[in-house]
């Protein structure tokens, strides 16, 4: 998995020079912080999980990879071996569907965020409404559902450049109606994040949702990915 867009090396809300820990990849070896790595678990009864927001308690190792590449290594037995050096236990059970588990938690995790922003006021919808905003700079990151119409997209685009934005908004993974259930409205085609930081946190999400599941594409509908990022240590202890 490569590293999500805006991705510095520097954790979400850490102040500017603090010293941020880095973990290692147990299949490349490669380095990042927490946030753009992923964690798996292990649990008392020795099974391994997805633990995408890194909070379980007990053991942990992390993978830089998308999911092809863990869904290779787990069927070749490449990624058993490498967890039981890192766990240092040789009894442990890992689920022949642990990417699809991994892919549906970051799918998740990224849908409540948009939920969670919605709830607290950050997130505006409706493209009257964000066009307004969009001109008057008040857009932070702008989003269109998977099924909008290039037109709809198009005018919008024009409005957050116009407002001092970034050429175009990102493309949801999914069509207007899981966009819509995420935040509890009806027939949601185009949402904008009006706070930095809540745009940060989204498009954080959404990248690595992404990542994990096409490191080929971007979520601006096909730019490159950015570069893989730096490996880490291996996370062994309780978090």
């Amino acid at each position: 998995m490569r590293n999500p867009p805006n991705e510095s090396g520097q954790r979400l809300n850490e102040k500017p020079g603090a010293h941020v820990p880095e973990r290692t990849c147990v299949l490349t070896r490669r380095k990042g912080t927490r946030d753009s790595l992923i964690r798996l678990a292990l649990g008392p009864d020795g099974q391994v999980g997805a633990d995408v927001r890194a909070r379980a308690p007990g053991r942990g190792a992390w993978i830089s990879v998308g999911r092809a590449e863990l869904d290779a290594a787990n069927a070749k037995g490449q990624l058993k071996s490498a967890l039981a050096r890192a766990f240092k236990v040789g009894d442990l059970q890992i689920p022949a569907d642990l990417g699809e588990q991994v892919e549906r938690a970051l799918r998740q995790s990224a849908l409540d965020r948009l939920g969670l922003e919605a709830r607290g006021g950050t997130l505006i919808n409706g493209a009257d409404r964000i066009e307004a905003a969009a001109r008057a700079g008040k857009v932070h990151l702008l989003i269109h559902a998977a099924d909008a119409s290039e037109d709809g997209s198009r005018r919008l685009d024009q409005a957050w450049r116009t407002g001092g934005g970034q050429p175009r908004g990102l493309i949801f993974p999914e069509e207007r109606s899981i966009l819509s259930m995420a935040l509890g409205r009806e027939n949601v085609v185009h949402v904008a994040l009006t706070d930095p930081a809540a745009a940060s946190r989204v498009s954080h999400a959404l990248a690595r949702w992404r990542a994990f599941t096409d490191p080929r594409t971007g979520l601006d509908g096909g730019a490159p990915a950015p570069a893989p990022g730096s490996a880490e240590e291996i996370d062994e202890g309780i978090e």
